[in-house]
């Protein structure tokens, strides 16, 4: 898991629609993350929290399912 695979994730989702978007359309928490990592994406939602400030509302619903990263599990 890495912080580095996270900015660059962040950066993957503010500058691929079509990448946010299959991200968004996953059918829960659980399986965005799958989804991310099988995009070649590595890191737990601790490390995408800490760049929660660099994206948008939509932007963190769309890996973490919603509410301001408070994902169980």
């Amino acid at each position: 898991m890495s912080i580095e695979s996270a900015k660059l994730f962040i950066e993957k989702i503010k500058t691929d629609e079509e990448f946010a978007k299959k991200v968004k359309n996953c059918k829960d928490a659980e399986a965005r993350m799958v989804f991310v990592k099988e995009s070649g994406f590595d890191f737990t939602i601790e490390e995408i929290k800490a760049f929660q400030g660099e994206l948008s509302d939509d932007e963190l619903d769309a890996v973490a399912g919603g509410g301001k990263c408070t994902v169980a599990g």
